[in-house]
């Protein structure tokens, strides 16, 4: 994971502020309390400058909570159908499944491109803009593995088509980059796509004549949905997380 986007030290009072768990007054007045501890000590100035670094959520508490995870940190998400990756719009939010004063932290959390309100599986948030940048750039290759229930039986000349690198979707003028299809049943398959079109996949089955009824993203690079991550459940990324997501590029 890149370096987080601020400096490698930063002012307490700043810190927690920034990571929403309130003003800058509130925490000043937290630390004189006692409330916040590093290392097992209290840390009474809020003036205090603190190294920002990957395990101070193992070595700082907030009114006798573990911090949350500091600046530059990376998550997986197993979103459920029904939930919008978008910070405004009506409905159930993506954000809504992370804790409520995370919305107010700085640099903010982003998803790592979206899933549409009707698929669900992995998604990754992340804070870090460097890391999300080179997770959707198109240099990093990353394939994109997913579930698909559809309508009607295949034809069986699906895979070649998809493969092609020749197939053009309505409204486009580009072809689609190979892409490629693993058939389960008559009416389910495994598709691997590299890029991130608008509703790509269900757009790539209705261009021959099928509509998908279902849609479940399981797997980004080689990093697999964790079959214990439910619906609605998070999991901080670690670095053999990262590896696997850019290991198999």
């Amino acid at each position: 994971m890149s370096k987080p986007p601020i400096a490698s030290q930063m002012r307490l009072d700043r810190l927690l502020a920034n990571m929403g768990y309130g003003s800058r007054k509130e925490m000043q007045g937290l630390a004189k309390m006692g409330r916040i501890v590093l290392d097992g000590e209290p840390i009474k100035d809020a003036d205090t400058r603190v190294p920002v670094t990957p395990d101070l959520a193992q070595r700082m508490t907030v009114q006798g909570r573990p911090l949350d995870p500091p600046p530059g940190f990376a998550l997986m998400l197993h979103k459920p159908v029904g939930v919008t990756c978008s910070h405004k719009e009506a409905g159930a939010l993506v954000y809504d499944l992370l804790p409520g004063r995370w919305r107010m932290r700085d640099p903010a959390i982003s998803t790592v491109g979206r899933l549409d309100k009707d698929t669900s599986g992995l998604l990754l948030m992340t804070d870090d803009g460097g890391l999300l940048h080179r997770i959707i750039s198109p240099k990093s290759h990353i394939a994109k593995r997913y579930r698909v229930a559809l309508d009607r039986p295949m034809s069986g000349d699906e895979g070649a088509l998809f493969a092609s690198g020749e197939m053009m979707l309505e409204s486009e003028d580009k072809p689609l980059l190979p892409a490629a299809l693993e058939v389960l049943s008559p009416t389910e398959a495994l598709l691997t796509i590299t890029e991130g079109r608008y509703h790509q996949v269900r757009r790539m089955f209705a261009a021959v004549g099928n509509h998908v009824t279902a849609l479940h993203r399981d797997r980004m690079g080689g990093l697999e949905l964790p079959g214990d991550l439910e619906p609605g459940q998070y999991r901080l990324m670690d670095a053999a997380n990262l590896a696997d997501l850019f290991g198999a590029a």
